[in-house]
């Protein structure tokens, strides 16, 4: 445990000179400019805290790190997710010095998660939304066709081309839905 008096030295020396930094980056990453102070003040809550503990070897990553959670947290609590608020968060301008492992499976784990929702939204609208009831939503075959009040076997349909094409598009190609016309044999028919 660390004495108050340590405590509150570390946070004037260290802490509070990345107050323009850290603002910067709030107003990057969050939607509502008014809120930014306020989050401002919980994150050096929650730093505080946690370094009550054992102060950081390094501060900057860590009030960072604690800002991102913060945020994440926030728009969990708001029920305010979008792809987008996870996916740009890794927008920190730092010298950090971390596990570089760490680091490039965070980036590698966010690029896919860009590219899926890319891929997502090539698809058409009803193979959109069965693949997002059943792979985002975790609905059953049956659950979907009964919230969009379809067919099990057009929900089944829509999940084998939408995954089709999805991983067409994360394998590099253009992720369009490619169905076979059976009324001419040997003939495929493209769908934007």
């Amino acid at each position: 445990m660390i004495d108050d008096n340590d405590l509150n030295a570390w946070f004037v020396r260290e802490v509070l000179p990345l107050e323009r930094a850290l603002s910067s980056y709030l107003h990057r990453n969050w939607r509502v400019p008014d809120d930014v102070l306020e989050l401002r003040q919980d994150i050096y809550e929650n730093v505080l805290i946690g370094a009550r503990r054992q102060l950081p070897t390094n501060t900057r990553a860590y009030v960072y790190t604690v800002a991102r959670n913060h945020l994440i947290n926030h728009a969990k609590r708001a029920r305010i997710v979008p792809i987008e608020a996870v996916a740009d968060f890794d927008s920190v301008n730092s010298d950090i010095d971390f596990d570089m492992f760490e680091a490039e499976r965070t980036l590698n784990a966010r690029d896919e998660l860009r590219r899926t929702k890319e891929g997502i939204d090539k698809l058409p609208a009803k193979c959109r939304e069965v693949i997002l009831l059943q792979k985002v939503d975790g609905l059953t075959d049956r659950e979907a066709a009964e919230h969009l009040g379809i067919g099990i076997e057009t929900v089944r349909r829509q999940i084998k081309l939408g995954m089709k094409a999805l991983f067409d598009h994360m394998a590099g190609g253009p992720g369009k839905i490619v169905r076979k016309n059976y009324r001419r044999r040997g003939n495929d028919e493209v769908l934007p």
